[in-house]
């Protein structure tokens, strides 16, 4: 009797709110075969768990966040994918690894067109401390290209920065603001201590701003 009423329970939940779909939206590494293959079949919105949904989409090394919305009236699971983008393609001591700009170690290129450089590990720390305060001061780490005695070469948001040692939170909320400013501007240079140079432009000379 218990069985035949839990059954019956069942059946009425699916019947009442069944899944009926699933979307991915955002995504273009990540496979949405997987969002898919998380949902069991015969799946109602009643019982849908979103937040072990969401965490089993965040487990791929490809999702930076993700975000599960359940519409009721069509039935549809909708998933809000953020993928992280890689920043550096690197060899350290003969390892050869991609990281995004908060870290992660991604399962490859994902079709970024990056040049591998050879680092130390001082230098892959000075990097991600380098992205950690582009992030907090809402600036985007497009790539890390060349690296050398002169300091580590990079592209933020399209644009040329040299850097190297600690940059700060201080310095790149300078560089945010100066950038809109020279958008002539061939390469920011923050190897100097507390301050943005901007370099020369078709008819410029350098010049130190902070």
């Amino acid at each position: 009797m218990a069985a035949a009423t839990t059954l019956i329970v069942v059946l009425v939940t699916y019947l009442s709110f069944p899944v009926t779909g699933v979307r991915v939206e955002g995504a273009s590494m990540y496979p949405k075969y997987e969002a898919a293959s998380a949902i069991p079949d015969h799946a109602s919105l009643l019982t849908l768990n979103a937040v072990m949904l969401q965490r089993r989409v965040e487990s791929n090394p490809w999702v930076q966040g993700a975000e599960v919305n359940e519409n009721w009236k069509s039935g549809i699971v909708t998933i809000e994918v953020e993928e992280r983008r890689p920043v550096l393609n690197a060899e350290v001591e003969g390892r050869r690894f991609v990281l995004s700009s908060d870290g992660k170690e991604l399962p490859g290129l994902g079709g970024a067109g990056l040049e591998r450089v050879e680092l130390d590990r001082d230098q892959v720390g000075e990097i991600l401390e380098f992205a950690r305060a582009l992030h907090e001061s809402g600036l985007r780490l497009d790539s890390v290209g060349e690296v050398g005695a002169g300091g580590i070469g990079a592209t933020v948001e399209g644009r040329q920065v040299i850097f190297s040692r600690d940059v700060g939170e201080r310095r790149a909320m300078a560089l945010k603001r100066i950038m809109p400013e020279h958008p002539d501007a061939r390469v920011f240079d923050l190897r100097s201590h507390e301050r943005v140079v901007v370099g020369p432009s078709r008819a410029k000379h350098s010049e130190p701003r902070g």
